[in-house]
């Protein structure tokens, strides 16, 4: 991966690089002695080495990186330009699909007469397992080490299964489970800033199986998550295609008021950059206010740039950077390096000098001195809601219509109060009542700054007399063993502990969807009063049904607002005026009596985060636990398949494939499985939590002897097509226009029955009828999830015709050889008088060309245009083959 095999015009840019008394060979982008490479945005700098490196004049052109180089003129042209990766990243609910699907392929090559050996990573890949552990016990010593048990219980045939991979599939090491979230471990460990692979010097860069891959911009590596169907081509060694995007320049003045937190600057963030718009732009952080924010905080904006709908979120590597390596233990050497090649190859910025500016698409600017304490809710991230504003914002959303912002509680309902009973004790619940309370996601874990905030608020508040009612669901789970470490050493562990913020895990848990049971009584007083009742959590991803089945309203803060809504126990409080409760002597203590300022948290940052820390930590992290290292895995090329696993299954995908490609079979009389509206989530596509008891996917596990306590979630067992398959639009929150209510239903329309959607899709294939759904905007936004794109095409869907697509979604449809059709600019399904009842015809030109227009004939004799989304004449290649996968096979042959 390191060097280029051709001889283009671009060798004899290999050079020397002297380092003490080291000697390296890089690239040298100086000597193109072009003037326009000073003038690229530093993220650019990154693609245009790439390409320079890797080309070869067959995959990467010598027209493509002057393509690159030429970004002032075709940033606004639709460039298509390739780009090689350094590394893949991945974690397991997306790993394990990955690692079937490589499975899969190397038995389809076998099939078709090839070397199934050949199917392994060629790039670098890492793969950390941190999605499985849920919070089924919490407020309690032994939290942790029960939910961990309960994790490998449920989870035996997923790790054995990726054990096996990790042994029979080159290339690739397995970060085991318990050691923390992929992005923290990403940035605390794995990130290489700059790659040595044979003594070449190159920037490190990557794709990752997470949309919150982009957390590593904010130590300066330039990466971005993918479908995890994209991501295994770049496994394979293939270039990503991509349009060459625009850069917005960030630009940011003045400096953070002592009582905000960086959770409140990336908020702000989210929402300004929502409204200006960068959906399939880079942002690159630049101004003097950039070099007063730690590497902790960076990695905080960056991780949140799928919220603000950016592709990366990039901070360009400085001074800071190099001593965030030194404090994470990198050694010594290596820093050196990276310093010198950035410096040779001007990659190092000093962000006080303004001379170092490049040339942006647009910039747009923030005073960090403007940034007040904020959350974000009650179901999209980028709704910013002031912490002053809280009470009234929460009063309109009970009375406003249903949408993003709104309940419709009628007038005489939002006055209910549920009294329930709990270990003897009888408490209320109410509308804005809190019961879940969770400091989780390495949006924050992986910053000292608000993890030591949140210990300091609650040493504070447990020596004046306050306390949280049992029954909200409290939980930490920190993104390392790093962050136990120093809230151990800093003796905040107690106070969190007395709060009932006791170590329930390291992943991403309660972020994800793994929150686990809440008490049963609480549930069903939430129920019996059709409550909105709230979550709060220090995560990035707050979309309706994703945190819990039972907590409608869901607010992103800081985690020393997390513990003071749980002290609080509702989200309805002005805490300007209204106390948190009263002390040991009967006073009222407000929130302002506990908070800590900026100051206070670095100095005891400063004593505690410290190198030993991490360096102990990290270099016992390949080693794994007791549990891992005795499982006794297949040690076999192929895999074994257990036909009787209801974790692992060989998919379908390749079943039918041939040696040669088929011309495209057109979409004729397909009735639309669905009509949904905006923002349609890859959660309420292919939700990751819990099985409901009366699902498909329940009633298929059942069947096999399952009870429900070991159904487990739909993440823990994407390994297996026919759970994944049944999971398919079963979101209980899941809007459908068919059926005018939340509910994983719809119609068949030939019968009028209103079914489980997949069992609607399997009636229409028994009957031989094409599918496609109709949608709004932002198809697919949300996590990245490849079942997002697989689970439609076991369903049958052909087609997806929406007014616009979330970018990773998009390009996993194209993977899975779904065709994504966008309506015309200013039409939709209404405005075109589309019900959805209809059939619908697609013809799929032969020589199709990327956006090209075609018609959609509808069975009422009307048509209309779309534009077909193949952006790139490589996604073209992958759908005439049946899909990335299918592409990739062939090749081997």
């Amino acid at each position: 991966m390191a060097t280029s095999m051709e001889t283009t015009k671009y060798t004899s840019l290999k050079q020397q690089l002297q380092v003490d008394e080291d000697s390296f060979q890089y690239y040298n982008l100086l000597a193109l002695k072009d003037e326009r490479y000073e003038k690229l945005p530093f993220s650019i700098r990154v693609l245009l080495e790439s390409a320079v490196r890797n080309c070869d004049n067959f995959h990467i052109k010598e027209k493509d990186v002057e393509n690159i180089l030429n970004w002032k003129e075709n940033q606004n042209a639709s460039v298509e330009v390739p780009f090689k990766p350094s590394r893949v990243i991945l974690q397991d609910f997306t790993g394990v699909p990955a690692v079937v699907d490589f499975a899969a392929m190397r038995d389809a090559v076998k099939r078709l007469g090839g070397d199934p050996e050949k199917i392994n990573p060629v790039c670098p890949s890492d793969l950390v397992i941190d999605h499985s552990v849920q919070v089924d016990v919490s407020r309690s010593a032994d939290a942790l080490q029960k939910n961990q048990d309960i994790e490998f219980e449920r989870n035996k045939e997923r790790f054995l299964f990726l054990k096996w991979g990790a042994r029979a599939l080159k290339n690739m090491l397995i970060v085991p489970p318990g050691s923390g979230i992929v992005h923290q471990v990403n940035l605390e460990y794995l990130g290489r800033v700059v790659f040595n692979s044979d003594n070449v010097l190159y920037p490190d860069s990557l794709v990752g199986t997470d949309s919150h891959t982009t957390m590593i911009n904010g130590l300066g590596i330039v990466g971005w998550g993918v479908g995890g169907i994209e991501a295994e081509a770049v496994m394979l060694g293939q270039a990503i295609s991509m349009v060459l995007p625009k850069v917005v320049g960030y630009k940011l003045t003045g400096k953070m008021d002592p009582l905000a937190t960086s959770t409140d600057v990336v908020l702000t963030i989210t929402k300004h950059l929502r409204q200006i718009g960068v959906v399939g732009k880079f942002v690159e952080f630049f101004g003097p206010g950039v070099a007063q924010l730690s590497i902790a905080d960076r990695a905080t904006i960056a991780n949140m740039c799928p919220e603000y709908g950016a592709t990366v979120g990039f901070f360009p590597v400085d001074k800071n950077s190099l001593a965030y390596l030194r404090q994470t233990a990198r050694e010594e050497d290596k820093v050196k390096y990276i310093e010198a090649y950035l410096k040779a190859n001007h990659m190092f910025r000093d962000f006080t000098n303004a001379n170092e500016d490049p040339i942006f698409s647009e910039v747009v600017e923030l005073d960090l001195g403007s940034v007040t304490t904020c959350m974000s809710g009650p179901k999209r991230p980028h709704d910013k809601v002031l912490v002053s504003e809280m009470k009234d914002d929460f009063q309109k959303c009970l009375n406003n219509k249903v949408g993003f912002k709104g309940y419709d509680i009628p007038e005489d309902k939002q006055s209910t109060t549920i009294p329930f009973v709990l270990d003897n004790q009888e408490y209320t619940l109410k509308h804005g009542s809190v019961v879940i309370a969770a400091i989780t996601s390495c949006t924050n874990t992986s910053n000292p700054s608000v993890m030591l905030g949140a210990g300091i608020l609650a040493k504070k508040a447990v020596e004046a007399g306050l306390s949280v009612a049992p029954y909200i669901k409290t939980s930490l789970s920190p993104g390392s063993g790093v962050v136990t470490y120093y809230l151990q050493e800093s003796g905040v562990i107690p106070y969190l502990e007395n709060l009932g913020f006791s170590i329930v895990g390291y992943g991403c848990m309660t972020c994800i969807g793994n929150s686990g049971p809440l008490p049963e009584p609480v549930g069903q007083a939430i129920e019996k009063g059709d409550l909105v009742a709230c979550g709060v959590l220090s995560g990035n991803r707050n979309f309706e049904g994703r945190i819990h089945p039972l907590t409608r309203a869901n607010y992103l803060a800081s985690p020393p607002l997390v513990i003071a809504y749980a002290i609080a126990g509702t989200v309805s409080i002005d805490f300007e005026k209204e106390p948190l409760g009263l002390n040991n002597e009967g006073k009222e203590v407000f929130l302002r009596d506990i908070w800590p300022t900026r100051e206070e948290i670095q100095e005891v940052e400063k004593q505690f985060v410290i190198p030993a820390m991490f360096k102990d930590v990290y270099s016992k992290i390949q080693k794994g636990n007791t549990q891992w290292n005795s499982l006794d895995a297949p040690e076999s090329m192929l895999y074994p398949w257990d036909p009787k696993s209801t974790y692992i299954k060989s998919p379908p995908f390749f079943e039918t494939m041939t040696k040669d490609v088929s011309p495209p079979a057109a979409i004729s009389n397909a009735h639309a499985l669905l009509n949904v509206a905006d923002s349609v989530t890859t959660d309420h596509i292919s939700p990751a939590g819990s099985i409901a008891r009366t699902s498909p996917a329940a009633r298929y596990l059942a069947a096999r002897g399952l009870t429900p306590r070991e159904f487990n979630s739909y993440g823990s067992r994407r390994g297996n097509d026919a759970v994944m398959a049944r999971g398919t639009f079963a979101n209980i929150r899941l809007v459908n226009k068919f059926i005018g209510k939340a509910a994983p239903k719809t119609v068949h329309v030939p019968s009028g029955d209103v079914m489980d959607v997949f069992d609607a899709a399997e009636r229409y294939r028994g009957e031989g009828t094409s599918l496609i759904i109709l949608a709004g905007k932002d198809y697919g936004c949300g996590s990245s999830r490849d079942w997002a794109a697989k689970g439609p095409w076991m369903q049958g869907i052909r087609a997806v015709i929406a007014e616009s697509y979330e970018r990773i979604h998009r390009s996993n449809l194209v993977g899975m050889g779904i065709v994504p059709l966008q309506y015309l600019e200013g039409e939709n399904a209404n405005s075109l008088g589309l019900t959805g009842k209809e059939k619908f015809t697609i013809e799929i030109p032969q020589g199709i060309q990327a956006r090209q227009q075609i018609p959609v004939k509808v069975s009422d004799g009307r048509s209309f245009n779309v534009v077909v989304r193949f952006d790139t004449d490589v996604e073209l290649t992958y759908f005439k083959h049946g899909g990335i996968l299918n592409y990739m096979i062939r090749t081997m042959l």
